[in-house]
């Protein structure tokens, strides 16, 4: 017989990829995890991990019982939602920054009057982040993005339902006479961290019109990225959500076929129906239906 903690301990480090990872995301020690993963080998009587320079890797074994691990990790879950888990049981939340700004004062106050009793747990986490703590249990909900012309993978062991569409509009400093895109070669732009979304997506379309952009900000904080563009120091690419209920600080411009990017949350398959997951996706659905619209100029 296994224990399931162990097994967790074990199914982290095939996704983290070594036992410091594993004891941040745990809040244990190195230590510990190491010693609970000895005791892990021998219940199963074979090796599970050798040694990988300082480190540890997995052995074949090591990674066959981490896939089942993972499915044992489902089922406690699922039977868990079929034993009808109180609505009181926290429900953790990972939200992008313009979401958290945007939508989450208003989801959270639906949810003070028709769940009161739900704890809802936030943290502002980027979106390729929150999709894989989700898949390791940091989070039991993410409210993500998803930019036209790319997709993120979708994963057998995840329930993605949409919420919406956002506009993303060119952005230039106010009283800039930029007809589009292909004039800005060469301004200096901001534009989110490399590696994000938001960053690929940006630059495919500073490519597409024949130019590689002056990338002088790397800043995720869009609320910085504004102020840069309003004081005329950079241009960049906004989603419409930024602007919920008040005017633009900068001018906007449409962009080449007016793209859009997908709002959506993601939960895990075997919690998906938990009620306190329902509740706070449903809250979520409808304070991006209910947002004002940004007050043109």
């Amino acid at each position: 017989m296994f224990e399931l903690r162990r097994l967790r301990m074990l199914h982290e480090l095939a996704l983290r990829g070594s036992l410091a990872a594993v004891a941040d995301a745990l809040a244990y020690s190195p230590s510990t995890i190491s010693q609970q993963l000895a005791l892990l080998e021998r219940e199963a009587r074979v090796r599970l991990l050798e040694p990988d320079g300082r480190g540890v890797r997995l052995t074949a074994q090591g990674h066959l019982l981490a896939d089942y691990a993972g499915r044992m990790l489902q089922l406690d879950e699922q039977a868990g939602v079929a034993l009808g888990q109180p609505i009181d049981e926290p429900v953790r939340v990972a939200v992008m920054q313009t979401a958290a700004q945007t939508l989450l004062a208003a989801a959270l106050t639906t949810l003070a009057l028709d769940a009161p009793e739900l704890r809802v747990e936030v943290s502002d986490v980027p979106p390729e982040e929150g999709l894989f703590e989700l898949s390791a249990r940091r989070f039991d909900l993410v409210l993500a993005e998803q930019y036209p012309g790319s997709s993120r993978e979708h994963r057998a062991d995840l329930d993605r339902q949409p919420i919406g569409r956002d506009p993303i509009r060119l952005a230039t400093p106010p009283g800039d006479d930029a007809t589009g895109l292909a004039a800005l070669a060469d301004r200096a732009w901001v534009m989110e961290p490399k590696g994000t979304a938001a960053r690929r997506w940006a630059l495919e379309q500073c490519r597409a019109v024949g130019f590689e952009p002056d990338v002088r900000f790397e800043i995720a904080d869009l609320t910085t990225q504004v102020r840069l563009i309003a004081a005329g120091h950079a241009v960049g690419m906004l989603p419409d959500l930024v602007w919920t209920g008040t005017a633009p600080s900068v001018r906007t411009v449409e962009l080449p076929g007016s793209p859009t990017r997908e709002l959506f949350t993601a939960a895990r398959r075997a919690t998906a129906s938990r009620s306190g997951i329902l509740a706070v996706r449903s809250a979520l659905q409808n304070a991006f239906r209910r947002r004002s619209a940004p007050r043109r100029r």
